[in-house]
């Protein structure tokens, strides 16, 4: 059953989470945490950038693979040992590339942020809303572990496949499951599990 205090619960959570991932990220070192900036010829960097990847935004891999769409099976073999020995003498990683005129931070993001974590809290809270936990503690650890698991695949995959620094990618697991933690905080005394379980919303 969804009840009207679950709704309840997981919209303050999900607010108590955006004010944590705000503070994360504007006044806690989390945000930064293993990112490093170009402090050599970055000016040539960027002009060089520019000049090859012009106004197209996307995700770009370094150095190029060769593998081409309806490649056979012997051109991707080819084309996998051609990547290794690039890989072996030339650097490698993602570049997420946006042309001149992008702004650092926008109204849009904001509310794409917050709606993201709004949606996160109340599916966590209609979870803990279908178990029979009765007490404070359980009930947070429930949301704690919810958390937890949801900070995992993006997170551990893009470590261990494409290199992000650990620092980073343990800083942003924090981020996460501290957020649900305080989800799990809120949310946990707000819902009254006998009464969830028992009435519905009104139409």
């Amino acid at each position: 059953m969804v009840t009207r205090r679950t709704i309840l619960a997981g919209v303050i959570g999900g607010i108590a989470m955006f004010i944590w991932s705000s503070i994360a990220h504007m006044v806690l070192p989390l945000a930064s945490a293993g990112i490093r900036e170009i402090s050599n010829n970055e000016p040539g960097l960027l002009d060089q950038m520019h000049g090859s990847l012009g106004g197209t935004s996307g995700l770009y891999l370094f150095p190029s693979s060769g593998w081409k769409p309806g490649d056979t099976s012997e051109q991707k073999a080819a084309a996998m040992k051609n990547y290794e020995l690039k890989l072996a003498g030339n650097p490698s990683g993602l570049l997420i590339y946006h042309p001149p005129g992008a702004k650092e931070l926008t109204a849009g993001q904001l509310i794409t942020e917050f709606i993201a974590e709004l949606v996160e809290a109340l599916l966590a809270v209609f979870l803990l809303a279908q178990t029979g936990l009765v007490s404070y503690p359980a009930r947070v650890g429930f949301v704690l572990v919810v958390g937890f698991l949801a900070s995992l695949p993006t997170n551990v995959s893009y470590w261990n496949w494409y290199g992000f620094p650990a620092v980073y990618t343990a800083a942003y697991m924090t981020t996460q499951i501290v957020g649900f933690l305080v989800v799990g905080l809120v949310a946990s005394a707000l819902i009254r599990q006998r009464s969830d379980r028992t009435f519905a919303v009104a139409a």
